[in-house]
């Protein structure tokens, strides 16, 4: 099969503005194509379609957004993880106990999507799943904000470190990663359902938030690199334009959609999302039943 270079394009665009945005991007790199229908709609349901391995650079490209993102904290973080271990000179820090939370938070998905991987990739072929779980996700949102408590202010790195270290307990980021594994279903918000089980037990919006930023680029860059050998492969070799036009799409959008979320959750809840998900996720539900 092939894509063409504005195939790869608004596919790029769609993963980067949806990647961080609890709304999904497997749930809409399955729907979108599948509402346009076409030859798009071969993207997910042709058992020889390369677009897996597409939406695998596309999120690869976001990892390294996400990373530029928090470059600085991400350097501060993976240096004293490294130190705390390091059997010349251990030495614990703030810095190093969120480093290993956020560790203990992605052996879950890690585990789980090894376990369950051919069952993802069947799923991901059928567009009513997607349909189900993003309107599931939906009601997660709300879910998470009834019982979340209210938003708290900005505030430095170093205090964020410090909220999350005080909060996020070893066994609360064991379950917020074991909750994160739902993301493994195309429709399920990966940056949605880790923000949510922060508010369910307890986090303001802040720290959970916080959170949920930091545990996604694992997720993301270890499942993009794991995969990324099939990109060169030299059945996909005539895919490498469209693919590197996508990846810049997706890493701009993703910066952006990024920078803006870190703002948006100062002070803003996740109930327009939520709103954005039943709506589009009921409506897909009644299309491709």
């Amino acid at each position: 099969m092939e894509i063409s270079y504005l195939q790869g394009i608004f596919t790029g665009f769609i993963q980067g503005v949806t990647e961080l945005f609890p709304v999904s991007s497997l749930g809409h790199a399955v729907l979108v194509p599948a509402w346009i229908g076409g030859s798009w709609s071969e993207f997910t349901t042709n058992p020889n379609s390369p677009y897996l391995t597409v939406t695998i650079a596309l999120h690869f490209a976001s990892a390294l957004a996400l990373f530029w993102v928090f470059r600085y904290r991400w350097i501060g973080l993976i240096g004293a993880g490294l130190t705390s271990v390091s059997p010349f000179r251990r030495k614990s820090t703030l810095e190093s106990r969120v480093f290993w939370r956020i560790v203990i938070a992605t052996i879950p998905v890690a585990v789980l999507g090894y376990i369950f991987e051919k069952s993802l990739r069947e799923m991901f072929s059928k567009p009513i799943f997607s349909a189900c779980f993003l309107f599931l996700n939906g009601l997660l949102l709300i879910v998470a904000e009834r019982k979340s408590k209210s938003v708290a202010n900005a505030s430095s790195v170093e205090t964020e470190d410090r909220e999350i270290e005080g909060k996020v307990s070893i066994p609360i980021s064991f379950s917020i990663g074991l909750a994160q594994s739902l993301a493994l279903l195309a429709g399920i918000s990966r940056f949605g359902i880790s923000m949510s089980a922060g508010l369910m037990r307890g986090l303001s919006h802040r720290t959970a938030s916080d959170f949920a930023f930091l545990l996604a680029l694992p997720v993301i860059l270890g499942a993009s690199i794991l995969k990324l050998p099939e990109l060169f492969t030299a059945k996909n070799s005539h895919l490498a334009g469209p693919i590197l036009a996508g990846s810049l799409t997706s890493f701009m959008c993703t910066y952006a959609s990024v920078t803006f979320l870190i703002r948006w959750f100062k002070t803003r809840t996740l109930y327009p999302f939520a709103i954005y998900c039943l709506c589009v996720g009921l409506i897909s539900v009644i299309r491709f039943a």
